[in-house]
């Protein structure tokens, strides 16, 4: 279907123009599929994750974060933890409550939900998790600590169950109560992307 598209958009059109039109389209295609397969996860668990926090404490997913809504977003290469560093502040405005806020009318709107960020340590750099540990403990704000999980091991198992396939790109997941995965999306962080995490949780 792509190589007919493709070769009937050649005869009409100059072989510039053709060009540009190709890759748009190939561009369209592929960032649909990829948006398609991560729709086809949602209603499937979570799988089995052992991560440990900033001070190595043990955090298994999804057991250990069962009975609320869980927002996780999984990065395992330098330049998509970049791009998943646009997603923190946003997250942690719309769903973390601030330390000392002053409880009113509108407090029972706030979400009660469980935030996590975890850099993936895999194959040959599990080595670098250690430093990466330490350098986070020193330069991030203590707030944000409790939100920071690092997980060291194996990634074919994620690759294969939760179709992360692009490296340079940060995956995004909601998980409701039960370890389920009701939404799951990749890229840095948009407006529109917030808008369907937060209707996923309501």
């Amino acid at each position: 279907m792509v190589a007919t598209l493709i070769v009937h958009i050649k005869f009409v059109l100059s072989p510039k123009m053709f060009l540009m039109k190709a890759c748009s389209f190939l561009i369209v295609f592929l960032f649909g599929s990829i948006h398609l397969v991560l729709a086809q996860l949602e209603g499937q668990p979570f799988p089995e994750m052992n991560t440990t926090t900033l001070e190595s404490e043990p955090i298994q997913m999804p057991k250990d974060v069962n009975g609320k809504y869980t927002v996780l977003g999984l990065a395992y290469s330098k330049k998509s933890e970049k791009s998943l560093n646009t997603w923190f502040q946003p997250i942690f405005n719309k769903f973390i409550p601030k330390k000392g806020a002053t409880k009113n009318v509108f407090s029972s709107f706030t979400y009660d939900v469980n935030v996590y960020f975890i850099p993936m340590f895999t194959g040959i750099n599990t080595a670098a998790a250690g430093p990466a540990r330490k350098k986070a403990l020193k330069n991030i704000d203590p707030l944000l600590h409790p939100y920071i999980l690092f997980y060291k091991g194996k990634l074919k198992p994620y690759k294969e169950s939760l179709d992360f396939e692009r490296k340079d790109t940060p995956y995004l997941f909601v998980l409701d109560q039960h370890g389920k995965i009701v939404y799951a999306t990749s890229g840095a962080y948009t407006e529109d992307k917030m808008d369907a995490v937060e209707a996923s949780i309501e």
